[in-house]
């Protein structure tokens, strides 16, 4: 393994120092909650070496959620964590994958570390960040062990609908091949939520966590589902040597959460909705960024209209330094630095107001006359 840091994590808010940012667009989860305010109690919690699989319950509740059984859900470290069992469990160096981009980072760093051979396919603006079934098909080939795919998408928030979801998984089943999907958004839908992609096939792996749904992640809870026990028993082996067992304290608040998820989450929900509304109407009267507009998440991925001249490193220094407000750059997804990545339900509601009003000063004075 090749390991390298990443910019994603090298310019998170939480190393440049919360306490030094006013309007913070940078989160990509909701906003982070505290134990009180949810009435989980953790007393007379045993502190014990837990279930190497999980807390028996917790995977309980997540299972009979998607007519699964416990043995089919595996609880890890957050999914940072089920993305690099996954990876190093399936890939060897030189092996072949396809992964869609943009991508959160993880989901193509961890491979190149590897040293696996990635094929990318390109999810564009000009296509509104589609997946194409066809260059899918094509990028595979009789060596990939693994496609890798996010939905709903992260950066962007854009959609497939299940009937495409389907489509995708025939042709995992027709290639003899694993599809990975990071559904860690999945709870945060405007549309149709798709199924459990790990219900559709046993070649689908499907990963999730508490992190960015229910805004919980300080306890590093995250999941593997897949009807492959084959699989399952490789990733429990993977995790065994990673870190034998999670934090029972974690697994406890995740299993008291998910026990009143519809309760809880509801709140979170509308916020999200409320918060999306003034994007959007933020995003359909200004004349300088344009989008595609998301059908999930709670984040976006807009860009500077071409025709606006600007000196971007300049942009970045004036929104931070002057506004002290913090987004994604685009290169955290190694894209073009006219992007950026705008979280819009982490920090409160007046501040993402804030903060989109300063995106639109600081573009305006980085801009390069003609």
């Amino acid at each position: 393994m090749k390991y390298r840091r990443m910019p994603i994590e090298i310019e998170a808010p939480e190393g440049f120092g919360y306490e030094n940012i006013d309007c913070n667009l940078s989160e990509s989860s909701f906003t982070d909650q505290k134990l009180n305010d949810l009435g989980i109690s953790l007393e007379n919690l045993i502190l014990l070496y837990g279930d190497h699989k999980g807390k028996p319950e917790l995977r309980e509740v997540l299972a009979s959620d998607i007519g699964f059984t416990i043995e089919d859900v595996l609880i890890t470290s957050g999914a940072a964590t089920a993305l690099f069992i996954v990876a190093t469990s399936l890939l060897d160096k030189d092996d072949h994958l396809v992964v869609a981009k943009s991508n959160y980072a993880t989901n193509i760093e961890t491979p190149r570390a590897i040293g696996a051979n990635i094929s990318f396919l390109n999810l564009t603006f000009e296509n509104n960040f589609d997946l194409d079934l066809a260059e899918l098909e094509r990028l595979i080939t009789p060596q990939t062990k693994l496609v890798s795919l996010t939905y709903p998408h992260n950066p962007t928030g854009v959609m497939i609908t299940k009937e495409k979801l389907k489509a995708v998984i025939q042709i995992i089943e027709e290639k003899q091949t694993y599809l990975l999907l990071d559904e860690t958004y999945r709870e945060m839908c405007f549309v149709e939520k798709l199924p459990v992609a790990a219900t559709l096939s046993d070649r689908v792996i499907s990963i999730s966590s508490m992190s960015k749904s229910f805004g919980l992640p300080g306890i590093r809870i995250g999941w593997i589902v897949s009807k492959n026990q084959q699989l399952m028993e490789t990733f429990l082996a993977a995790k065994e040597q990673i870190c034998i067992t999670n934090s029972v304290i974690d697994e406890e608040i995740a299993f008291q959460y998910l026990k009143r998820k519809q309760e809880l989450f509801a709140p979170n929900m509308a916020t999200i909705q409320k918060n999306f509304g003034i994007l959007k109407h933020f995003m359909e009267n200004q004349q300088v960024l344009e989008w595609v507009e998301p059908k999930g998440g709670c984040v976006c991925f807009p860009r500077i209209k071409k025709d606006i001249v600007v000196d971007t490193n300049r942009f970045h220094e004036i929104l931070l330094n002057t506004y002290a407000t913090y987004i994604g750059r685009g290169h955290w997804f190694e894209e073009d630095a006219r992007y950026m990545r705008i979280g819009y339900s982490w920090d409160k509601s007046e501040k993402l107001e804030k903060g989109l009003q300063n995106i639109l000063k600081a573009i305006e004075a980085a801009r390069i006359e003609g």
